[in-house]
């Protein structure tokens, strides 16, 4: 064998071992962070727990954009998007806490669906009535509709001076959108069993029947309001045409008790409860629940998808406490 021959395959072993090596090593590492990163994550969910001070502490509830049912890639959005069902589990831990005085309701939702914000609305006035401590009630930018209707369950309402609140009343609306399809050559074909089955050609039968519930739904909500502001139903009504209201109308119209800094709201009622400290829960994202979001938006969508979508998210014919916001 030729000298450069030897040479040539005394390298290539050696940079095969080397290779071998370095894989190794590689998928080591790789093991271990993957193992430290799940030793901190639950790999199917998005995961809670509840870790409050052992000493009396106030707690801090934030209903933060719109109130909806919670979907396995909420926390995975950041701050401003609300968590339904685990806020809900949170507040029934605290009702299992002696040592929680009190919740500071941090609302900044324009509103969200009728199930949802009424649920926690219910939820909150549990917590009330089973441990006998207050909800002190914070609205920041929004707290209209359904964030409104929540903090009826607070004992004390505090608006920021640049508030926008009220709004109460209900929503249910979508789109004729099959002029649209025409031009686009898309065919919708529906087989029903009843004529009310389908409504995506409102007839004048189908809109009255759609109103006797958004009317259900609004006198619910007036008798919640009636009951939180101590008002008759009949003075809610006047208030309660859909409209919203600043801080300082809101306040003559008396839907909330005092306006406020939240700095300034805080150290009242610390020193109302006797305490100065505060929890609020914290959530730990789920590494599924991760690599399906980075994967989901990975994948392009064709303009049929964004179509449906978009004529599904109109068209849900959900109704809604729900306050339209201006761009």
């Amino acid at each position: 064998m030729k000298k450069k021959q030897i040479i040539g395959l005394v390298i290539a072993v050696v940079l095969f071992i080397v290779t071998g090596v370095i894989s190794v090593l590689t998928n080591t590492i790789s093991r271990n962070m993957l193992q430290e990163q799940m030793s901190g994550f639950d790999f199917l969910a998005d995961s809670y727990e509840f870790d409050p001070p052992e000493e009396d502490y106030i707690a801090v509830v934030r209903v933060e954009g719109t109130i909806q049912e919670q979907s396995g890639s909420d926390s995975l959005s950041g701050s401003g998007v609300y968590q339904h069902s685990t806020t809900l589990e949170y507040i029934d831990n605290l009702m299992d806490d002696s040592n929680n005085r009190g919740i500071l309701l941090y609302v900044d939702s324009p509103g969200g669906t009728v199930y949802e914000s009424e649920e926690l609305y219910l939820k909150l006035k549990e917590y009330k009535e089973t441990t006998g401590r207050p909800i002190w009630d914070y609205m920041a930018h929004y707290a209209a509709s359904g964030g409104y209707m929540v903090s009826m369950a607070a004992d004390k309402i505090y608006a920021n001076p640049n508030t926008t609140t009220g709004s109460i009343g209900v929503i249910m609306s979508g789109y004729d959108m099959s002029g649209l399809y025409e031009k686009l050559g898309i065919r919708y074909i529906s087989i029903t069993s009843g004529e009310n089955k389908d409504s995506s050609k409102m007839t004048d039968s189908q809109i009255d029947i759609y109103q006797e519930q958004v009317n259900e739904y609004y006198n619910k909500f007036v008798d919640i309001v009636a009951e939180g502001r101590k008002m008759t139903a009949d003075d809610v009504r006047v208030l309660a045409d859909g409209r919203t209201y600043t801080a300082n109308q809101a306040k003559e119209n008396g839907l909330i008790d005092e306006i406020s800094l939240y700095d300034d709201m805080v150290d009242v009622m610390c020193e109302e409860l006797g305490t100065y400290e505060f929890y609020e829960m914290e959530t730990q994202t789920g590494m599924l629940s991760s690599l399906l979001l980075k994967v989901e938006k990975l994948v392009p969508k064709s303009e049929a998808q964004i179509l449906k979508e978009t004529a599904a998210s109109m068209e849900s014919g959900v109704p809604m406490y729900y306050a339209e916001q201006l761009q």
